[in-house]
């Protein structure tokens, strides 16, 4: 094996020029070629590199959390299941993740399409930007890859020898099983949140048993509940964007648990973008951007639904739920109570999930922009601290929650609200 040694700048060419899926893609004079590094996330080095045919995108895993840095090691097989979460999303909802050219497993690299003139989702709705294409688009992803990557799609024997082969990441997932649950609901280390403004609600939250022992069993459910392949990280950063086009990226926690986790994470950052909004109307008002948030989360679920329905209906091939034992016997509606009993269970996980989603990003280790980007203290004290309320809300009472529109009528009164 040869030694892993981190990319820069200077060295990429000379390591890398004579790897024939660049050069197929960006031309063969490694003279000409102009690399960028651009990572801004909290573990990877990632370049363009640009040449005369094109441009690719580089990736590479470091052996540390690259947010803290070295002294929190982490291993560079995260790029591996990285690799085998991206070809498996490509098979199960084409054209939703950048089409992979390369892979070198020792190296950690993964060569893969630029996306262009494509930006994050995250920073286009804390520009304002109203895309079209995302609610759709994104809840059919997340339907495809989460039905057909269950055993409700799959042959038994590659989906057990699937969720053992992901069950190796289990330092991505000790770090959502801390960060997630648990580190935001004590004085953990690593944790740290807008002060003083926060330290009331804080205290409050942090000594709320009711939701302690509900964020505990999500956890529980996260960590025993192996359903399905999922993303692992799918937030409004992990996402990229045109108005014609929708790419997911960045599927490096992919691994095997519950459905119901990629949806709440995901609704969750549209819910903290519908609160961030009163801190980013610098050029006026933000009141159509709102209503625009809270369309997309029903319309996310409302698509996911439909889709994860009709998947039901036409590919339920694996074991469970069975054709043979309702619609090859004339029981075409015990399918449909089937069918129905399974997505109350992921509606109420998702709302679980969501709210922890919401307690992390704020009060934990890794924030997101909506928030951070508001340079006023107070004001971004006042958006964090409605997006708590609604966190501890959606996953406290989350059994007693029957629609999207409930929850988007509570996420109103909470922004009218006068916070100190």
């Amino acid at each position: 094996m040869s030694v892993f040694e981190a990319l820069n700048a200077e060295t990429l060419p000379v390591r890398l020029g004579s790897n024939q899926a660049l050069t197929d893609r960006i031309g063969e004079d490694t003279g000409s070629w102009k690399v960028r590094e651009v990572g801004d996330g909290n573990l990877n080095l990632v370049f363009i590199v640009e040449g005369s045919r094109g441009s690719v995108i580089v990736k590479q895993a470091l052996p540390y959390v690259r947010l803290v840095g070295e002294s929190w090691p982490l291993p560079l097989k995260r790029s591996y299941f990285e690799y085998h979460a991206l070809v498996r999303q490509a098979e199960r909802d084409p054209g939703m993740v950048p089409d992979v050219l390369f892979f070198d497993r020792e190296q950690a690299i993964i060569v893969m399409e630029f996306l262009t003139p494509h930006i994050i989702l995250r920073r286009a709705l804390i520009e304002g930007q109203q895309l079209p294409r995302i609610a759709s688009d994104l809840g059919l992803f997340l339907a495809r890859t989460l039905f057909r990557g269950s055993d409700l799609a799959m042959e038994t024997r590659k989906r057990k020898e699937d969720v053992a082969l992901f069950a190796d990441n289990v330092e991505l997932c000790d770090i959502t099983e801390n960060l997630v649950f648990s580190d935001p609901y004590y004085e953990a280390k690593l944790n740290h949140h807008t002060t003083p403004q926060l330290d009331g609600i804080v205290a409050e939250l942090r000594a709320d048993r009711d939701l302690k022992v509900e964020a505990q069993r999500l956890k529980h459910l996260f960590a025993a509940n192996a359903e399905t392949l999922l993303h692992g990280d799918l937030h409004t950063g992990s996402v990229m964007v045109t108005p014609q086009e929708t790419k997911v990226i960045d599927p490096e926690f992919a691994f095997y648990g519950p459905m119901a986790f990629d949806v709440g994470m995901l609704l969750a950052n549209f819910w903290m973008a519908y609160f961030s909004q009163s801190g980013h109307e610098k050029d006026g008002d933000r009141e159509s951007m709102r209503e625009y948030l809270l369309d997309v989360v029903i319309d996310i679920w409302d698509v996911f639904r439909d889709e994860f329905a009709r998947l039901w209906r036409n590919e339920r091939k694996g074991i469970l739920y069975q054709a043979a034992l309702f619609e090859d016997r004339g029981d075409s509606l015990g399918a449909e109570q089937a069918l129905d009993e399974v997505l109350q269970s992921i509606w109420v996980d998702m709302l679980g999930f969501a709210g922890v989603e919401m307690h992390r990003r704020i009060l934990g280790l890794a924030h997101n922009a909506d928030f951070e980007t508001i340079a006023d203290a107070d004001q971004r004290a006042r958006c964090e601290t409605k997006a708590l309320k609604l966190g501890r809300h959606l996953a406290v009472n989350r059994r007693k929650i029957h629609s999207v529109a409930e929850i988007n009528a509570l996420a109103e009164r909470l922004e009218q609200e006068i916070v100190a």
